[in-house]
């Protein structure tokens, strides 16, 4: 079974008079990993997707009527990264085995897609970004030890934190769509810290790993502008090009980043003094 939804393209000027639920409504992504279930939210900035699968039994990858295409990669890149049980993916009749925070980049142009989990009472759960692309790449696992690693932050600045380049240029070669995983360590909770914005590129987060009765609050919106969403595990949040993007925990966690726009170049970004935002 597959099901889509889409969200509109949202001025900083309309934001700005949204209340808590229309926030929601317009960023929150909180319908993923439902078993036996593909399901997409398209979004209007970039035409980003991101979406989950969840097979206990296996799901075949589907066109949605948005993309106006015969398959779904006819002119998209897709990044996979488990956040469940032990699973694989059978791209074109080639199987790629992933198990938990293991990624695979596929390519344009891939018409056979299929989700499968090892053990249907434990099931893969597929987190799912893509974007269009103008050329076919070579489709790629990379493990969560393959990833090239950053160690940022401190614990005295409450954000020392692991960033996991995985689909990234240098590890996969991809058009726009760039993904990886941070993982924040015990007594750390700010994540992006110091915020940035980067208004040639969008991106969204989906945060994992929050324990039970734990959740996190995401910030949003221009630096003198920001609004907040609170979220649970298992849950994404679209960020605009204009908007920072960065959350705070009541306890530690890991979340996924996924971006695309006009480069590749991950340190293009316009740091935000903490002193300033508002």
């Amino acid at each position: 079974m597959i099901k889509y939804s889409s969200r509109y393209a949202s001025s900083p000027e309309a934001v700005k008079k949204y209340d808590t639920q229309q926030l929601r409504n317009e960023f929150l992504i909180d319908d993923l990993m439902t078993e036996n279930e593909v399901t997409f939210t398209y979004s209007h900035y970039d035409r980003y997707i991101a979406g989950s699968a969840v097979p206990v039994h296996d799901l075949t990858l589907e066109t949605i009527d948005p993309l106006k295409a015969s398959y779904f990669l006819e002119r998209r890149e897709m990044g996979i990264i488990n956040v469940g049980g032990s699973g694989s993916i059978v791209v074109e009749g080639k199987t790629y085995e992933l198990n938990f925070k293991d990624a695979l980049y596929i390519g344009s142009e891939n018409k056979e897609v299929i989700f499968k989990s090892k053990d249907p009472k434990n099931p893969a759960k597929y987190y799912i970004n893509s974007a269009p692309a103008h050329t076919s790449y070579p489709s790629k696992k990379v493990s969560l030890a393959e990833a090239n690693k950053l160690e940022l932050g401190a614990m005295e600045t409450a954000n020392h934190r692991t960033v996991n380049q995985m689909i990234i240029g240098g590890v996969v070669t991809t058009c726009q769509l760039q993904m990886g995983m941070t993982e924040l360590r015990p007594g750390s909770v700010w994540n992006t810290m110091p915020a940035h914005v980067h208004d040639r590129r969008m991106e969204v987060y989906f945060y994992l790993d929050i324990p039970e009765n734990q959740a996190v609050c995401h910030f949003m919106g221009q630096p003198q502008e920001t609004r907040h969403i609170w979220m649970n595990n298992h849950q994404a949040v679209i960020s605009p090009p204009w908007s920072i993007h960065s959350g705070s925990g009541t306890s530690n966690y890991t979340f996924i980043w996924g971006m695309a726009g006009e480069n590749l170049d991950y340190g293009d970004m316009d740091v935000c003094k903490i002193n300033e935002l508002r």
